[in-house]
């Protein structure tokens, strides 16, 4: 289950990019980072506790293996099971690169080892935004390329879902949400529609709690995390300039994954590496736990 430390790492690397890509819409900040938790929230936090830069991080960003059920239940959408998949153009390659994501990524993860341990498994979900394999067919390059594990790419595709989930509840011309209205166009966003009259009860059943609601929970969480929009473009400006020659730099430069500028207030005499230190104690210290997600992880191997 990811915690504040994980939605400030969340926003230390990303806050900039998704400012950018939301900007004449009603979605936020605090909407995006809420759809990672929902998304991959037992992914991403786990490997970024255990040190993974978030390069490779974006790359194991993959999830769903639930195939079709004999019986008539599990997946409706193309494709239901491997079979299908590999009958499409370029569907072998397709399988190969979902069923090598859900071996890799199970590496870390251990509640899809079951699943990754049945050779006919595969992942149907990709990106930190969980683009699904349904749209394979009319993008295949997004997936054959592994652009899901571009954050930018992955989140051009997830505001071009979203704009798509906010026509349908027909609310493109509002200029901005409520936290209930950003759950329901999470909600059409998960399902395809959203019916006002069913409130946070919608989407997906986890066994405890509806896509709505945990989406509603997220989104609560990452309004409690703040990271100053204007410290966060003047860090990424920073990273972005051209390294000094390593005699002349400032002994406070950040790892990967460590870009943790604006959580402490500005001191003249703060540097980037006391932050570091400060962010790497805390989140050593957290517990590494992911429950809200265990559920759907579990049943993978179904």
């Amino acid at each position: 289950m990811p915690n504040a430390q994980d939605v400030f790492w969340f926003k230390s690397q990303f806050q900039p990019q998704i400012e950018a890509a939301i900007a004449g819409t009603p979605f936020s900040v605090d909407m995006i980072a809420a759809f990672a938790c929902q998304e991959t929230g037992e992914i991403w936090p786990a490997l970024r506790r255990q040190g993974l830069p978030t390069s490779r991080i974006l790359e194991l960003c993959v999830g769903d293996t639930i195939d079709a059920s004999p019986t008539g239940g599990g997946r409706r959408a193309f494709p239901k099971n491997r079979a299908e998949l590999t009958q499409a153009a370029q569907g072998d390659r397709m399988f190969q690169i979902a069923r090598q994501g859900l071996v890799d990524m199970a590496t870390y993860i251990p509640a899809y080892r079951g699943a990754a341990s049945r050779p006919d498994k595969f992942c149907h979900g990709f990106g930190i935004f969980q683009l699904d394999l349904q749209f394979f067919k009319s993008d295949p390059d997004y997936f054959l390329s592994r652009r899901y594990a571009d954050f930018d790419a992955a989140l051009a595709r997830c505001v071009g879902e979203l704009k798509s989930a906010l026509r349908r509840v027909g609310w493109q011309a509002k200029t901005s949400l409520s936290d209930t209205e950003m759950a329901g166009v999470a909600i059409a966003y998960n399902t395809g529609r959203y019916d006002p009259a069913k409130g946070l009860k919608q989407g997906y059943f986890d066994g405890s709690k509806y896509y709505g609601e945990n989406y509603y929970g997220y989104l609560q969480l990452a309004k409690g995390v703040r990271f100053p929009a204007a410290e966060c473009r003047a860090q990424h400006r920073r990273l972005q300039q051209p390294l000094e020659p390593r005699w002349s730099q400032p002994q406070h430069q950040l790892a990967e994954g460590d870009n943790a500028c604006a959580h402490f207030p500005p001191r003249a005499a703060a540097t980037f590496s006391t932050i570091r230190r400060a962010f790497a104690v805390m989140t050593s210290k957290r517990p590494l736990f992911f429950t809200s997600h265990i559920a759907r992880a579990g049943s993978q191997s179904a």
